[in-house]
């Protein structure tokens, strides 16, 4: 108690302090070659802002980067090692060494891998090389949350109950959490994005989470120390950003709830939040200004907070000190472009206003587009796009990501694909508008979340704000709803297949012969042809009877229902091969994507997938083999990297076998019976496909 009482003092002295600091000399550098020490969709934003303002830009990449986006609209690009990040994006040395031979000035970190790296913030002031981002002290202060609570309880900013010791003991850890209470948060003191995070909801389930917490945390972040807080149930993720030059002045730009998300990470954000009275958005930006003024903050931070949705108290939860994924909508209310402040005020400018020059006008929403399975758990995917094609961007859509069609989300990196920003004059127009370009937002080839976005979108729930960090969790039932895919898709399927071929077979469609050989395709003399297409959707098939009747329209029939008349014509607009059907009087349109036996229907609704079925001959017996529980299989993508048994191993249904390793994110894979292991055919380090067998059994 006497050390606590000793440390909460010193941080009292330095706060105090805070003001004398921050006049300190301040240096002034030219920035005309910046290195953005990224990829992705971060290192094309920050690429935008620096070609605006007349900045040459440097790129690095890993092997399995070379021929991305961010590479191509770099001015130069250095190849920095292996896919592995920790090879590659994670080699601070490396990326300083290609800095200085490209004559860069300045370094932009990006968010994720070195943005928040205390050691690489201070290799790059020792080598004279801007960091743009906040001191060294600042990152270390605000990186190690046990430190922090320490801080923003000094500076006066409500932090929640916890212990943030030294003693990591499992003894003591234990201890604390019988004091603190069930249900609690287990968090690695260096974590972020949800890594190294877990709720232990009794004294039972402590060790197995703290455990699981602490491997996590200790191979993404290089350490397993662990912190504990009282766990609220279903509050509100509200943080704010702030702002901070060398010459001690600092802002806030307002809040962004980012309440709604699975795997404790973010799936769609929104500024400002919705609900906050003028008097509690004021106290939420003052307490996160007092946050950055007693770490002598420089640049552009989040300070974040946890929001209880009764009473609407609000604690400190942590401080990212580095650019936020979410900060175009910050921007897209507040008329601001965040990056272009970093890079002046690394220069030594001074901030460009005051707090009482910044004011909100009308809201914003980011919807994150993932490469994963949200019924399944939200696993994440890989693989490439066969298929991209989005909305217009304008004043009020903005399209932030760093792929092309064709292009792979790759099993090393993050499966975010992109962020998709509007704005509108309110939270309703706002809102109406992400529904809108979201089905606009069409990907066919690989798995995405986008449907369900448009379906949290139109939650009733969402849809009046009533959002909290629980939310998918509480709506599951009718977040994903058992659908039934109304006849009328399976008829516009068929069709496209069967117009598809006939584009691919070379006639054209509603053109006239032009000779006496000429003919259309499938036509016969003087006789209906119809023709049977077995279509799979979802878990359901189905046969589809067309015949071609004598004006050019059709007549079809799904299984054995009634006949109906239909009539289709294609459209043509850019990429798509966009149809407009009439089935007995309902006139619709909508995109079909077809690539091999594969059909993607894109309508109001998002994206429905169905699967020609082949003739049975035509199928492999390997191909028509389920899967069962006498194996292990991966569920997505990744690298095996670790097995806990070996062929002729005895093990029970439940036991831990191996761990998956895919998009940062570690995943334990267990035996789904009793049995032998008979054979693995992957060793540890192997990068494996989805579906894979990892371990089977006798």
């Amino acid at each position: 108690m006497l050390h606590k009482m000793q440390t909460m003092a010193s941080w009292s002295r330095r706060f105090a302090t805070t003001c004398s600091n921050a006049s300190q000399k301040v240096v002034h550098r030219q920035i005309n070659k910046l290195l953005i020490a990224n990829r992705g969709e971060i290192a094309c934003r920050v690429m935008r802002t620096a070609n605006r303002l007349g900045i040459r830009t440097v790129a690095v990449f890993s092997d399995a980067d070379e021929k991305s986006l961010h590479v191509k609209l770099a001015n130069e690009a250095y190849n920095i090692g292996p896919a592995a990040s920790q090879q590659s994006y994670l080699r601070g040395d490396k990326i300083l060494a290609v800095a200085k031979k490209a004559g860069c000035q300045a370094i932009h970190p990006g968010y994720g891998f070195l943005s928040e790296n205390v050691e690489f913030a201070e290799l790059c002031q020792q080598e004279q090389v801007t960091f743009i981002g906040p001191p060294a002290s600042a990152i270390r202060d605000m990186g190690i949350k046990s430190t922090s609570k320490h801080i923003m309880s000094a500076a006066g900013v409500p932090i929640i109950n916890g212990y943030h010791g030294e003693d990591q003991s499992d003894e003591k850890l234990m201890q604390e959490a019988k004091k603190i209470g069930f249900p609690l948060m287990i968090k690695a003191v260096r974590g972020g994005g949800g890594k190294g995070m877990r709720i232990a909801e009794t004294e039972a389930d402590f060790m197995p989470m703290l455990q699981s917490a602490r491997t996590e945390s200790e191979k993404a972040f290089g350490d397993s120390a662990m912190l504990l807080e009282r766990y609220v149930r279903s509050p509100r993720h509200v943080e704010v950003q702030v702002f901070a030059d060398h010459y001690g002045n600092a802002v806030y730009l307002y809040e962004r709830d980012c309440s709604v998300q699975r795997r404790h990470q973010k799936i769609i954000e929104e500024a400002p939040a919705p609900g906050l009275s003028e008097e509690l958005r004021k106290q939420l930006g003052e307490a996160a200004v007092r946050a950055a003024k007693a770490v002598n903050y420089v640049g552009a931070g989040t300070v974040e907070f946890i929001l209880d949705k009764e009473d609407l108290s609000f604690h400190f939860m942590e401080m990212n000190t580095r650019l936020q994924v979410e900060h175009p909508i910050t921007e897209m209310i507040t008329g601001t472009d965040l990056v272009e402040w970093q890079i002046k005020v690394a220069a030594g400018e001074r901030l460009p206003v005051t707090q009482e020059d910044i004011v909100k006008r009308g809201h914003a929403f980011e919807a994150r587009i993932y490469a994963e399975d949200p019924a399944g758990g939200f696993l994440p995917g890989a693989g490439p796009l066969d298929y991209l094609s989005t909305p217009e961007t304008s004043n009020t859509t903005r399209v932030e990501t760093g792929v092309r069609q064709g292009d792979e989300v790759s099993i090393h990196y993050d499966p975010m694909i992109a962020k998709l920003v509007v704005w509108g004059e309110n939270r309703a127009s706002s809102l109406q508008l992400l529904i809108e370009q979201l089905t606009n937002y069409q990907i066919a080839g690989l798995q995405t979340n986008i449907n369900f976005l448009i379906d949290l979108a139109r939650h009733e729930h969402f849809q009046a704000a009533d959002v909290h960090t629980g939310f998918i969790e509480q709506h599951t039932a009718t977040l994903f709803p058992k659908k039934v895919i109304p006849a009328t898709k399976v008829v516009q399927m068929a069709l496209a297949h069967t117009l598809n071929e006939r584009v691919q077979s070379g006639a054209s469609l509603g053109a006239k012969t032009c000779g006496p050989f000429d003919v259309e395709y499938g036509f016969r003399p003087n006789y209906r042809v119809p023709r049977s297409i077995k279509i799979k959707v979802g878990a359901m098939e189905h046969i589809v009877t067309i015949e071609t009747d004598n004006d050019g329209s059709y007549s079809v029939r799904v299984d054995d229902g009634e006949w109906i008349k239909v009539t289709v014509r294609r459209k043509p607009y850019a990429n798509r091969f966009l149809l407009e059907t009439n089935i007995e009087g309902h006139v619709s349109c909508f995109n079909a994507v077809i690539s091999g036996e594969n059909i993607s229907l894109f309508d109001e609704n998002g994206m429905i997938g169905g699967e020609i079925v082949q003739p049975r001959f035509l199928v492999t017996e390997s191909s028509m083999g389920g899967v069962d529980a006498s194996s292990v299989t991966a569920p997505m993508p990744g690298v095996l990297d670790k097995l806990f048994v070996k062929p002729g191993d005895t093990v029970k249904a439940g036991t831990p076998v191996a761990v998956l390793i895919a998009m940062k994110m570690e995943h334990v894979l267990k035996a789904a019976k009793d049995g032998v292991v008979k054979a693995i055919p992957n060793a540890e380090g192997i990068n494996v496909r989805k579906g894979a067998t990892l371990i089977s059994f006798e």
